[in-house]
């Protein structure tokens, strides 16, 4: 295996813990971001066989993302049922694993097994084949590592794998039985546990014990799959901001009180995470629904004197991140730029040289971008990752394979001292700059045509190889809104149904 750089000795502070700077140590990163360290640049191109540090089997698939702590990759996978539509197997047989990785030489440390809890969700419909059954990515302090597998509950396990703890959150299922996905996240002592399909309720745990600290109900949490993000308003208050159908929660992150709410477009589901810029918060909805700014803080409803814009642009499952003043998201293979300050839509690109997914629904999308310094990266289903330069204009620079092979990658990368990792439903791969020459024909951007983007996306045109807004036909909205569902309740009833 080749040698990495050393892992960097500087420390930080993250929720009360010290680790070492630079270390990804949630999803999307120190407080899911998705933006990564720039003292050690990643590499532009890469290949299977080049700036390939190491590629490591995992024991099964999954869509969930790597974190890496104190020189450490942890990530989940399950097997032994659900592999396959075909031949799912016997759901008796189906086990969780959290795996710990060396990031210098991508041995595996130590790897632990978690029966599921049965009955689970079935390997059936649309929900659950597309993403399985490890699809919550774990959280780290530094000390602990802490990975939520559903009805499987929530364990905590030393950095040498010892298993210290398990807690219940619930044994339900969401309408449709598409499963969760919310990761959890840290705040001081207390891991914060969305068990949206499980019980509908926001659950607090002693991160020392495991014992329910409080738990918080709260309806239409299954419609929501994106993680929380916390909020430091002041030195003495941090909100818990969640966005949901139809509305955005702030809450006391030790309590799970409802301290404020706003009212956002209706939206059939939530499916990503929230963006923040200091105390400000920016939020996509799904089908049906739209974008909204808006500042964290105050109590009550805080819609008239909080939100800043609210925009039609919509997120399917990958995540927005933001650089400067403008914020990036990706769906159906387009890479929308929308001006943070306003919510207008900046630009559009097309993914140059995209190949559509192989094997399972949503694949393409359930990656979320991240950024360092001025470059962007984005893995598809596919496990091309394409690579951008960020100005005025988006600049598509490569596109990379790390291999030839027919894997599926749903989880969204992690960075860590120079290194890309990335996970498929069968390796763990690790990418850094490696000063290996990167064959041109592996590099070439493939010349084709753009495609139309597909239903979802708003009427567009092409103009100088993007796609812009064109205007809707007269009499018509230019953004598709969702149906009005009575079952859900008014906004103001979700609103209520989180104690304040």
């Amino acid at each position: 295996m080749s040698t990495l750089r050393p892992a960097s000795v500087f420390l930080c502070l993250y929720c009360g813990v010290t680790i070492h700077a630079g270390d990804w140590p949630q999803f999307r990163g120190p407080n899911g971001s998705g933006v990564a360290d720039v003292s050690q640049p990643l590499p532009t191109n890469w290949s299977s066989s080049a700036n390939l540090a190491w590629k490591t089997p995992m024991p099964g698939p999954g869509v969930s993302s790597p974190i890496v702590v104190n020189g450490k990759v942890f990530v989940t996978c399950y097997s032994g049922y659900g592999l396959s539509r075909k031949n799912p197997g016997e759901m008796k047989d189906l086990v969780r694993h959290l795996v710990c990785v060396d990031l210098q030489t991508g041995n595996v440390d130590w790897q632990q097994d978690v029966k599921a809890t049965l009955p689970e969700d079935p390997f059936s419909g649309a929900g659950v084949p597309a993403h399985g059954y490890a699809s919550h990515t774990p959280v780290s302090d530094g000390e602990n590592v802490y990975a939520f597998f559903g009805k499987g509950g929530v364990h905590a396990f030393d950095m040498d794998g010892n298993h210290l703890w398990q807690a219940d959150v619930g044994q339900e299922s969401d309408p449709a039985k598409w499963g969760s996905s919310s990761s959890p996240i840290l705040h001081e002592d207390t891991v914060i546990i969305t068990a949206a399909a499980e019980s509908q309720s926001i659950v607090g745990l002693d991160k020392a014990t495991g014992s329910e600290l409080w738990r918080q109900p709260a309806s239409r949490l299954d419609n929501m799959w994106g993680t929380p993000s916390l909020v430091v308003i002041d030195e003495n208050r941090t909100d818990l901001v969640m966005c949901i159908p139809g509305e955005i929660w702030g809450l006391d992150p030790n309590s799970g009180k409802l301290r404020w709410y706003a009212e956002t477009a209706e939206a059939e589901q939530v499916d990503t995470s929230a963006v923040l810029d200091g105390t400000r918060v920016y939020a996509f909805s799904g089908r049906g629904g739209g974008s909204i700014a808006i500042d964290a803080g105050g109590s009550g409803n805080v819609t008239k004197s909080k939100a800043l814009w609210t925009g039609p642009t919509t997120a399917r499952f990958s995540s927005p991140v933001r650089h400067g003043s403008q914020l990036y998201l990706i769906s159906r293979r387009v890479l929308t730029v929308i001006d943070a300050n306003t919510g207008k839509r900046i630009d559009q690109v097309r993914l140059q040289g995209a190949r559509r997914k192989e094997g399972r629904s949503g694949g393409d999308n359930y990656s979320s971008p991240i950024i360092q310094g001025d470059r962007l990266f984005y893995p598809n289903g596919s496990g091309q990752v394409f690579v951008f330069a960020l100005g005025d204009e988006p600049k598509q620079l490569a596109v990379n394979q790390v291999t030839t092979e027919p894997e599926m990658f749903g989880g969204s990368p992690a960075v860590c001292d120079g290194c890309l990792l990335l996970r498929s439903n069968k390796h763990l791969y690790c990418i850094t700059d490696l000063g290996q020459k990167v064959d041109p024909s592996q590099i070439v951007i493939a010349q084709v045509e753009p495609e139309e983007p597909d239903e979802e996306q708003d009427s567009r045109r092409r103009t100088g190889g993007r796609w812009v807004r064109a205007a809707p036909p007269r009499g018509r909205r230019g953004v598709r809104r969702g149906r009005s569902d009575s079952s859900c309740g008014s906004r103001r009833g979700r609103a209520r149904s989180v104690a304040r």
